[in-house]
């Protein structure tokens, strides 16, 4: 496996895929849809930006 689905990052660290959506914009990730790919690198950036956040 290469890395996670959107809709599976977003299931596990519960937030709602929209917004993981948004955050994928912001950090400069090419995520366009709930079923796009995230590779393990980019799941990392974007439980940082999370814990980060709060």
């Amino acid at each position: 496996m290469k890395g996670l689905r959107v809709l599976e990052l977003s299931e596990a660290i519960k937030v709602d895929s929209a917004d993981l959506l948004a955050v994928c914009a912001i950090l400069k990730i090419k995520a366009t849809s709930r079923l796009s790919m995230l590779s393990f690198e980019e799941c990392k950036k974007i439980t940082d930006y999370y814990e980060n956040k709060n």
